[in-house]
This record gives C-alpha cells, sequence and structure tokens, in this order.
C-alpha cells in the first residue's frame, strides 16, 4: 500500500469520526443540548431536539466536504492539488462557524 493512500486513508477516519459526532448529535436522546464549541458553557436553547439535529446536520455535511477534499492526496503529496486540500478544509471550517453562528444559534437561542 502506498503512502497516498495510506494519508487518503486515515484523513477518511478522521472524517467518519467527525460524521459519527454527527450522527450521535442528530439522533440524541437527551435532553441536553449538543454542545458545538469546546469548553463553552452552552447557552438556553429553545428545541432542544431540533438544535441537536441541525447540529449533527452541520457535522456530517462537513465530514462528507472533508472527504472530497481530502481526494487531491490520491494523487501524491507533491502535487499542486495538494494546495486544494489545505485552503479547502481552512474555508469549510470557517464557514461552519460563521453557519452555526449566524444560522443555529440565532435560531435556537432562548
Amino acid at each position: 500500500m502506498s503512502g497516498n493512500m495510506i494519508g487518503f486513508i486515515i484523513w477518511v477516519i478522521v472524517a467518519l469520526i467527525i460524521i459519527g459526532i454527527g450522527i450521535h448529535a442528530c439522533f440524541s436522546k437527551k435532553e441536553a443540548a449538543f454542545g458545538f464549541w469546546a469548553n463553552v458553557k452552552q447557552f438556553p436553547v429553545k428545541d432542544i431536539r431540533a438544535y441537536n439535529r441541525a447540529t449533527g446536520k452541520l457535522f456530517i455535511i462537513y465530514g462528507l466536504i472533508f472527504i472530497v477534499l481530502g481526494l487531491p492526496l490520491l494523487k501524491g503529496q507533491n502535487t499542486p492539488y495538494i494546495l486544494l486540500s489545505v485552503l479547502g478544509v481552512m474555508i469549510e471550517t470557517v464557514a461552519v462557524m460563521v453557519i452555526y453562528s449566524l444560522c443555529v444559534e440565532t435560531k435556537y437561542k432562548e
């Protein structure tokens, strides 16, 4: 197995962990809101189930796009397309934080 394939497999494992967190949030039966930010106290939520579902969908979409952005790893790490992966993940991460702050948080905050 080549190094490119191993790198992509690790990339996909990380993405699957993120997708797993999203699935857990979507189907969470707890009466507690799923935390998005680390080490931050969760704000009071109006509809906990809908909030958890929205946050879970955000994580799942993030993980799927993360996998797609990792496809240039299959070509090799010295190709110019690897820049697409790095910049794409940076832009994707900022976009998810903006979507959470502007859409999810404002919609479900009490």
